[in-house]
């Protein structure tokens, strides 16, 4: 895993303690694309479910998982895919 998913993977594991968490590096996908740096670590998927996320509708828990990774796609992220659960679904 790289610098920068295990930072990604901390921060969430920080934010909402989840049931399951995985971060995907698919950096690869876009190489030669707009916003892909020449050492990857640029396009990310994080697949989440945690409680914090029960009872609230896709664009909220979005909300909350690019709060809590501001930082990161200010600067070396240029695209996340969020799949977000709540910790019954």
């Amino acid at each position: 895993m790289g610098d920068i998913a295990a930072r990604i993977e901390s921060k969430l594991q920080k934010a909402f303690t989840p049931t399951t968490l995985t971060v995907t590096d698919d950096s690869h996908l876009h190489a030669g694309h707009a916003g892909a740096r020449p050492g990857g670590q640029s396009h990310f998927t994080v697949d989440i479910a945690a409680s914090r996320f029960d009872g609230l509708n896709r664009v909220a828990r979005h909300r909350l998982v690019n709060e809590a990774l501001a930082e990161e796609l200010a600067g070396p992220v240029h695209a996340l895919v969020i799949r977000a659960r709540g910790s019954t679904e």
